[in-house]
């Protein structure tokens, strides 16, 4: 799937503190090998993400600041990142309408990997980047929960099923996230 990040609700950020990058489910900007939004089955799944294009060493990525330290934007754009991904219609917020919102997992050992008010990956916002996603996996069937605790409990619990998923033993996964780092944003333009 390629398309755009576009705002949300704000609640996985607000309330839940596991912000997701929220796909655009407008025909001009996605890409989707099933068709659209609404054939894909709900859930929650696991994969891979990337925002933005591949960064080259001529064009920054691996440039840093005065501490040594790479900015956050550059340490996330341009890279695959392990996402969990809800597919459907928030049934604990009653949406009417279907979304895909992929939470983008940080690395263990990178410096927001635990910066959320629930010690989840926190990224700054990404709208308008461009998302590459490919959902690779299914983890559960989308419920709703008797509040929020109990949803963050789920979503956490979610996230820690995607990581040993994608621990790097399974051949398909290594393919998917293979070709979300090497797929180009303008893929959406010309298979449209």
């Amino acid at each position: 799937m390629i398309s755009k990040v576009v705002r949300g609700y704000g609640r996985g950020s607000k309330d839940l503190g596991i912000p997701t990058a929220n796909v655009s489910r407008e025909k001009e900007v996605l890409s989707c090998s099933c068709g659209d939004f609404d054939h894909l089955p709900t859930g929650i799944y696991w994969g891979f993400a990337r925002i933005g294009e591949v960064k080259t060493p001529s064009t920054g990525a691996g440039s840093s600041n005065s501490d040594g330290k790479g900015n956050d934007e550059e340490s996330v754009l341009g890279k695959v990142h392990l996402a969990a991904i809800s597919i459907g219609y928030n049934p604990t917020y009653n949406n009417k309408e279907k979304t895909v919102e992929p939470h983008l997992i940080a690395d263990q050992s990178h410096p927001l990997r635990h910066a959320s008010s629930t010690g989840e990956t926190q990224f700054m916002d990404f709208y308008d980047q461009t998302i590459i996603l490919s959902v690779v996996g299914y983890l559960r069937p989308e419920l709703p929960f008797e509040g929020l605790e109990k949803l963050i409990e789920a979503i956490k619990k979610d996230i820690a099923d995607a990581e040993k998923l994608a621990d790097g033993s399974n051949a398909m996964a290594l393919e998917e996230r293979d070709w979300v780092k090497i797929a180009s944003g303008s893929e959406r333009l010309e298979s449209s």
